[in-house]
C-alpha cells in the first residue's frame, strides 16, 4: 500500500500513480472528487464505478504492484486510462448467462462507455483505456 504519487494536474485532468493493493481501487475513487466541478455529478459516478472496476481487474487479476491512473476532461469527452506493468490479459466481456458472482468489471466497461480498448505496451505492460461523453 505505497502512496499516491502525482505529477500534472489542473482542471482539464490529471495523472497520478497508485501503489498496488486492496486499498488502490479506493484511493483512485477518491482523487476522482477533484473532477467535481468539471463533470456533472451522474457522469462522475460513472467514471468512479468503471475506474474501481478496473483498477480492482489491474491489481487481482494482472497482479499488478502498481497502477497508473490518467484521466483527461475534455470539452465533449472524458478520457480515462488504467496502465499495469501486471500480467496482459485478452479482454472477454461476459454475456447475461454468466456466473452472478464475479468478474462484470469489463461488462460494465463496455455497457457504460461510449468506447474502449486494451493496449500492450512493452514488458507486459497494458493499458486498459474508456471515453464517455460529457453532456448532450
Amino acid at each position: 500500500m505505497g502512496p499516491i504519487h502525482r505529477t500534472g494536474g489542473g482542471g482539464n485532468g490529471f495523472r497520478l500513480e497508485l501503489g498496488g493493493g486492496a486499498m488502490a481501487a479506493g484511493r483512485a475513487r477518491r482523487e476522482l472528487s477533484r473532477l467535481r466541478a468539471d463533470l456533472d455529478p451522474p457522469l462522475l459516478e460513472s467514471v468512479r464505478l468503471l475506474v474501481t472496476e478496473l483498477v480492482t481487474n489491474s491489481v487481482r487479476h494482472a497482479g499488478a504492484g502498481s497502477v497508473e491512473l490518467a484521466v483527461l476532461v475534455g470539452r465533449e469527452r472524458v478520457r480515462v486510462e488504467i496502465a499495469n506493468p501486471g500480467s496482459p490479459f485478452e479482454p472477454d466481456v461476459r454475456d447475461g448467462d454468466s456466473a452472478p458472482d464475479a468478474g462484470w468489471g469489463l461488462f460494465l466497461v463496455d455497457r457504460l462507455s461510449d468506447s474502449w480498448g486494451v493496449v500492450d505496451g512493452d514488458a507486459g505492460s497494458q493499458r486498459v483505456w474508456f471515453e464517455v461523453r460529457r453532456g448532450s
